[in-house]
C-alpha cells in the first residue's frame, strides 16, 4: 500500500464547462476528503486520490468525494454527476486532467463531453497582479527575438501588442476593421482596444499556466499608452522596468527588407517602415525619455551582435527570473535565434 502523504499540496483549481449534463459543469476544488483506501489500495491524502491530485464540486453537492478523480484500476481521469455515478472519463496516464483532448462520454454521462481547463489561481478571487517588464524599440530593432529568447530560456511570457492585434484582425468582425484602419495608417491602436487585449491575455496566461512575468513588447508606443495603463492597472502601483532597444534607422531599414521575403507581413515594406517610424519618433521616443527621467529605462544597443544583446537582456532580468532556468542550457531553437546554428532547410 501506498502513502501520498508526502506529496506536494494539491493548490490547482479545475473548471468543466460544456457538458451534455449541465450539472456536470462547475468548479472543482482540491478534494478535502477523509483518507481512505483506493481500489487498487492506494491510501488517499487531502487533495489526492490514487496517487494523482483530486478535486471535489465547489457547490459541495456531489455523493462522491473526490468528484474528479483518476482511477488506477481503469488508467483513466473520471467525473461524476451529482449522484455520484461516473458521466465522463479520459483513458490516460497524463498527471492532470487532460485540458488538450476530448473525453469521453461513460455509460451515465449524455453527449457532448465537455472542455476542462485548470487554473493555478481561485477563479472566484481576483487574478494576481502582473510583474510586467516593457520592451520598445523601433521596427526590426529585434524586439520580438529577444522576447523570444527570454520566454525559451527563462521562462518569460511574451505579449506582442502587434501580435495580439494581428490575432484579432484575423477574427474579421468589427472590431478588426477598425484595428486595420489605424494599422495602415501607420497609427496607433486606441487604449480601450489595447488594453482590453493586454489584460485578457496576461490573465488568462497568469491563471492556466501559473506563470505572471510578461514582456510586453511594444508597449507602451505612446505616454497616452501610459495614461490607459494607469486606468485599467491602477496609478500607485510601481513604474514598470522598460527595456529599450536602440537601433539606427539605417539598421533598421536593412533588417526590415530583409524580413519581408518571409514574414507575411503586411507592414514589412519601406513605406510602412518610413510611417511606423516616424510615429515612433513622435510618439514613442517621448515615453522613452520619460522612463529615462523615472530611472526605469534599461537602454540596449542592438546594432551590435545578438549574443551581446542577449546577454544585455538576461543581466536586466535576472532579479525576476527562476535562477533554475536562467543557468540551464540553450535549447536548440535559442541556438537558432542567437545565430550559433543556421535555421533549419525548408
Amino acid at each position: 500500500m501506498s502513502d501520498t502523504s508526502e506529496m506536494p499540496p494539491n493548490t490547482l483549481y479545475v473548471e468543466v464547462s460544456g457538458a451534455g449534463i449541465p450539472e456536470v459543469d462547475g468548479l472543482f476544488v482540491p478534494s478535502e476528503a477523509e483518507p481512505a483506501t483506493s481500489e487498487s489500495g492506494t491510501l488517499s491524502s487531502p487533495g489526492y486520490w490514487n496517487g494523482k491530485m483530486a478535486w471535489d464540486r465547489a457547490d459541495g453537492k456531489s455523493a462522491r468525494s473526490p468528484a474528479l478523480s483518476y482511477s488506477n484500476s481503469y488508467r483513466s481521469w473520471r467525473i461524476c454527476r451529482l449522484d455520484g455515478h461516473l458521466a465522463y472519463d479520459c483513458t490516460c496516464d497524463d498527471a492532470l486532467p487532460p485540458v488538450d483532448r476530448e473525453w469521453h462520454v461513460y455509460k451515465k454521462g449524455v453527449a457532448p463531453a465537455p472542455s476542462v481547463t485548470i487554473h493555478h489561481f481561485d477563479p472566484r478571487q481576483p487574478c494576481p497582479e502582473p510583474n510586467v517588464v516593457f520592451v520598445i524599440g523601433g521596427p526590426g530593432s529585434g524586439k520580438g527575438t529577444m522576447c523570444e529568447l527570454a520566454e525559451i530560456q527563462l521562462g518569460w511570457t511574451h505579449l506582442s501588442t502587434g501580435d495580439l492585434l494581428r490575432a484579432e484582425l484575423g477574427s474579421e468582425g468589427p472590431q478588426a476593421v477598425e484595428i486595420k484602419k489605424y494599422i495602415d495608417a501607420g497609427e496607433l491602436v486606441p487604449n480601450d482596444i489595447m488594453m482590453r487585449l493586454l489584460k485578457e491575455s496576461m490573465e488568462r496566461i497568469t491563471r492556466t499556466t501559473g506563470r505572471n512575468n510578461f514582456l510586453l513588447d511594444g508597449f507602451p508606443r505612446s505616454l497616452n499608452n501610459m495614461k490607459g495603463w494607469h486606468e485599467h492597472f491602477g496609478g500607485d502601483i510601481a513604474l514598470p522596468t522598460m527595456l529599450y532597444f536602440e537601433c539606427p534607422y539605417d539598421e533598421l531599414e536593412r533588417r526590415v527588407k530583409g524580413r519581408a521575403k518571409y514574414s507575411g507581413r503586411s507592414d514589412d515594406n519601406l513605406q510602412s517602415l518610413r510611417l511606423r517610424f516616424d510615429t515612433f519618433k513622435a510618439e514613442t521616443l517621448p515615453t522613452v525619455d520619460f522612463f529615462k527621467k523615472e530611472n526605469c529605462c534599461v537602454e540596449i544597443d542592438t546594432s551590435q551582435d545578438r549574443q551581446s544583446v542577449y546577454a544585455k537582456v538576461v543581466e536586466s532580468l535576472d532579479r525576476f527570473t527562476d535562477n533554475t532556468l536562467a543557468v540551464q542550457p540553450l535549447q536548440p531553437r535559442a541556438e537558432i535565434l542567437l545565430g550559433l546554428k543556421p535555421y533549419p532547410k525548408q
